[in-house]
């Protein structure tokens, strides 16, 4: 590492609980080492984030934190600016809303910045709820595929769960997906008259959470299941 660089700060990538848990249950010690030392932060959302940060730090100041909002309303020419503590010799932390940051995460942004002005960038240990469902589904961990969000529209989604289902079939790939917790339900009924009997279902909700619930089944025994996910985080997998 040449001199320039090593003055400069760092860009961490600091996970955060899937849910209302302690802090320290799921996440590590160095989570919380690595908050006390640093100040500035991007976040998805200022007021989550400062409350995160209490709550695993509770003797940090706040008023010496200094936050930048990365979400679907920042200007995209204003996120280099964000790093521009680094070249000033001050490490900064990305905090996700749940989860890991980059990881279905607006967090990879900045990322890709980072590595284009040579910050150095450090992931951090924590719980992702895409790698936790897909280690307790039982399906295809050597060879998967992350869609994110399916179309809103009925026939897209029915088409999108089609092609997955192909995919899966002719790779054995497993194919992962979320929902917006109140679409859950009219989602999950839509896979069980859209799939095969035989293709799999894994729903994995609440992860590390008390109310954990991770179950894969066929189709065909799905149906014999009653099923509320109503407004709870869910992870979607289906093997074929």
């Amino acid at each position: 590492m040449n001199k320039e660089n090593s003055t400069r700060g760092k860009l961490y990538l600091i996970p955060t609980t899937l849910g209302d848990n302690e802090p320290l249950e799921v996440l590590p010690i160095s989570i919380k080492k690595t908050i006390e030392r640093i100040d500035y932060y991007i976040v998805e959302n200022e007021k989550t984030a400062r409350k995160f940060i209490k709550k695993i730090s509770s003797g940090k100041s706040q008023p010496s934190l200094k936050i930048e909002v990365l979400n679907k309303y920042t200007e995209p020419q204003s996120i280099p600016e964000f790093l521009n503590p680094c070249f000033e010799g001050h490490s900064i932390g990305i905090l996700s809303e749940a989860g890991c940051p980059g990881i279905a995460d607006p967090g990879a942004d900045v990322v890709k910045i980072a590595h284009e002005k040579g910050i150095q960038v450090i992931p951090l240990v924590g719980p992702s709820s895409i790698f936790l469902a897909l280690m307790a589904s039982g399906m295809n961990g050597q060879s998967f595929s992350f869609k994110g969000y399916l179309p809103i529209d009925a026939s897209e989604r029915k088409k999108a769960l089609k092609d997955m289902e192909k995919i899966s079939s002719i790779e054995q790939q497993s194919q992962l997906f979320i929902e917006t917790p109140y679409r859950n339900d009219k989602l999950f009924a839509e896979m069980l008259k859209t799939l095969a009997n035989h293709t799999r279902i894994c729903v994995a909700c609440d992860i590390t959470l008390p109310t954990e619930y991770i179950v894969t089944k066929s189709v065909a025994d799905w149906k014999r299941t009653p099923l509320d996910l109503h407004k709870r985080p869910a992870i979607f997998i289906i093997q074929a």
